[in-house]
């Protein structure tokens, strides 16, 4: 009995362990890192002003400087309702934040010679063969195949299939692209007959791209999409709130995410009504994880620390600087939105880089890499300044609020 005791005690740890949050990263005071405590004081009396314009119910701020955490706060309400607070271990939607990670598992595997960023789309995909690009004229062929990279950079020519191209849009519905209940692979196999918006490498349109690339990472490694990012990035990293769903132990920690309208905010998502607490069939690459501030930050920290942090390495310095300088081809132009124009906002192979100054963000730094999440999640990483910046809240439509209140504030903190 004695025996079967002492064997039983790490899986009854482990139980009791569920749910609970690990040890946060130690912070350090702002001046360690040549920041303006007083300064970033500035930033708790912004985030208590959108609250209090009911711009958003609560959310988090983490700043930290040459790899050290200067500034971790909860603010407001991550349950107005049930007037819970928010906290450091509140668990968020991060929607296209997922992007970022999705992009880290496919260099990971072209480092390991699994996939070339230049190979097709039909090599792991041969249905995708003969794609055909979509012209006022009609459908004509492609004069390339869409590659690997052209999905990391969003210039394969897909969308959301919400273009008002009713041929266009219809193909995306009957090929159930994103349809969370069907798995990835059978998913992109069926898009044979989806039409891309634009000859591949000649434009740039955000879309289900790095979906496509969750797919192609599945097929490269033979392994599902969870199941790579768990044993090759998040176990490694210590993100061990970070997933595809969250499970039912730590609903109570689930921000509740908020629709924001006419100058109210209104409930979108309860945390014990969720979606989110079902194991999806469909694990969405370019926008299904949850996560938490801490375990994000621990990716970023990844990231800015050049492909490792601790003794970790994920990946290679030559593969980071890949993801954090621009790669959109010649003649692909900004980063745009419709009629918005990020004038001088290039993309990488996983985020969003800007390579000149223009009236689009002038708070921002040239150098600057990022992105964010539909529930108005954000971060920024500046190169030069040694910096990591993460604003996490769940409010939809999008909101860039919060970021460009804080981004003037936090670079003027830095005092060295």
């Amino acid at each position: 009995m004695k025996t079967t005791t002492l064997l039983l005690l790490p899986f009854l740890s482990c139980l009791l362990l569920a749910g609970k949050p690990p040890a946060e990263r130690p912070t350090v005071k702002p001046a360690e890192v040549g920041l303006s405590g007083q300064a970033l004081a500035q930033v708790d009396a912004k985030m208590e002003e959108l609250i209090k314009d009911q711009r958003l119910a609560g959310g988090i701020v983490v700043v930290a400087r040459k790899g050290k955490i200067a500034h971790f706060k909860p603010y407001g309400l991550r349950d107005r309702e049930a007037k819970l607070p928010m906290e450091k271990d509140t668990i968020f939607r991060i929607y296209s934040m997922t992007k970022a990670i999705t992009s880290v598992a496919a260099l990971m595997l072209h480092e390991e010679e699994k996939l070339g960023l230049d190979d097709p789309l039909s090599k792991f995909f041969p249905s995708l063969k003969n794609l055909k690009v979509h012209t006022k004229n009609g459908l004509v062929a492609l004069k390339r195949e869409p590659t690997v990279s052209d999905l990391m950079r969003h210039t394969a020519g897909l969308t959301y299939g919400r273009t008002g191209i009713p041929a266009s849009d219809q193909a995306y519905k009957k090929a159930r692209v994103l349809d969370r209940n069907l798995a990835i692979r059978p998913m992109v196999s069926g898009m044979s007959t989806v039409p891309l918006v634009f000859q591949p490498g000649s434009d740039w349109r955000y879309g289900c791209a790095t979906d496509v690339l969750g797919g192609v990472v599945e097929a490269a490694s033979d392994q599902k999409l969870d199941a790579f990012f768990q044993e090759r990035i998040f176990k490694p990293l210590g993100m061990t709130e970070t997933g595809f769903y969250v499970p039912k132990d730590k609903v109570d920690r689930f921000a509740v995410n908020y629709s924001y309208k006419d100058g109210r905010l209104s409930v979108k998502d309860a945390p014990k009504t969720s979606k989110y607490l079902e194991n999806p069939t469909f694990l969405s690459g370019g926008g299904g994880l949850c996560s938490t501030a801490d375990d994000y930050m621990r990716f970023l920290l990844m990231v800015s620390g050049g492909g490792k942090l601790g003794t970790e390495r994920l990946l290679k310095k030559k593969s980071i600087r890949l993801m954090t300088t621009n790669q959109i081809p010649k003649g692909g132009g900004w980063v745009s939105f419709g009629t918005q124009v990020r004038e001088g906002v290039g993309f990488g192979l996983g985020f969003s880089v800007r390579v000149k100054m223009s009236d689009w963000d002038p708070d921002g730094r040239v150098g600057e890499y990022g992105w964010g999440g539909a529930a108005s999640t954000h971060y920024w990483i500046s190169p030069k300044d040694d910096l990591v910046v993460l604003t996490l809240e769940q409010v939809m439509p999008y909101s860039f609020n919060t970021e460009w209140a804080l981004k003037g504030l936090i670079y003027d903190a830095i005092e060295d």
